[in-house]
């Protein structure tokens, strides 16, 4: 029997591209160098600051929102996952990406949500979230939805420049990153401060092992992104999600945000 994550059959819909459908006459039309990319900054962690790439003549600027925690699992926490992760179905998804979803049914253009067959988060994840609870900027942090993602070369795996929705999903975006060291890219279109109106773009490090939150303007004002030529290897990765204030006590949808609070501590989630 192959693996469970060597999926051949392509995910891309619309305006998505991997090295998969990159081969039709259909898609062929649709390639351009968004790949291709020029990093202007690198974020650096210990000051804070996105710091000028060779060549670049800007300035640093104050870069916040952006949290890192190296090593946040061990070598063995890290195979344990991905054998578990390795164990269930990978769906094949957009731009050359594999998927397992652990969250509730959601229209995001409608703004509707429903349980459907939501059974929570899976059982490996619980210590996980009980140790991001140790760390200030992840106080209060429940996530409700978790979804991995594997990346590989052979794919073309990428994300385009997105925010994520704001309407369900809370201020804190966490993701664990396994297997391989990558860069999360930020980007602003239209400038920033006085560096006129051309694209900023962040080059974000993120190594293997790690964790990174997004919050504040690094969630609602920067695009963030990772592209094809920073995935050099399978990259497997868990992104966990927290409800919006809509779903949270006191919300217009307080008692639906309950069900999915409660369903999601319960650790016995299946992928959907």
């Amino acid at each position: 029997m192959a693996d469970k994550q060597k999926i051949l059959n392509c995910g891309c819909k619309g305006i998505r591209t991997c090295l998969i459908c990159e081969t039709s006459n259909e898609k062929r039309h649709l390639l351009n160098d968004k790949h291709l990319v020029h990093y202007d900054f690198r974020y650096d962690p210990e000051s804070n600051l996105a710091v000028p790439c060779e060549g670049n003549v800007q300035c640093s600027f104050p870069f916040p929102g952006v949290f890192l925690w190296e090593n946040f699992v061990s070598e063995s926490e890290e195979k344990e996952l991905v054998t578990k992760m390795d164990q269930d179905v990978w769906r094949a998804s957009q731009s050359g990406r594999n998927k397992q979803d652990y969250g509730p049914k959601v229209n995001f253009k409608k703004r509707r949500m429903r349980l459907g067959g939501y059974s929570g988060l899976p059982a490996v994840s619980c210590k996980l979230v009980d140790r991001m609870s140790t760390e200030p900027v992840l106080a209060g942090f429940t996530p409700v939805e978790q979804c991995n993602l594997d990346y590989s070369p052979e794919r073309g795996s990428a994300i385009d420049p997105h925010f994520d929705d704001s309407w369900l999903w809370g201020e804190r975006l966490v993701t664990v990153n396994l297997l391989s060291d990558t860069v999360v890219t930020m980007s602003l279109d239209r400038g920033w401060g006085d560096m006129g109106r051309g694209e900023v773009r962040v080059a974000v490090g993120l190594p293997r092992r790690a964790l990174i939150v997004l919050y504040g303007e690094a969630r609602h004002r920067w695009k963030h992104a990772v592209y094809r030529n920073d995935i050099h290897s399978r990259r497997v990765c868990c992104t966990f999600r927290e409800l919006s204030a809509e779903f949270l006590e006191g919300g217009a949808q307080e008692k639906m945000g309950s069900e999915v609070l409660n369903i999601a501590s319960s650790f016995r989630g299946v992928p959907l």
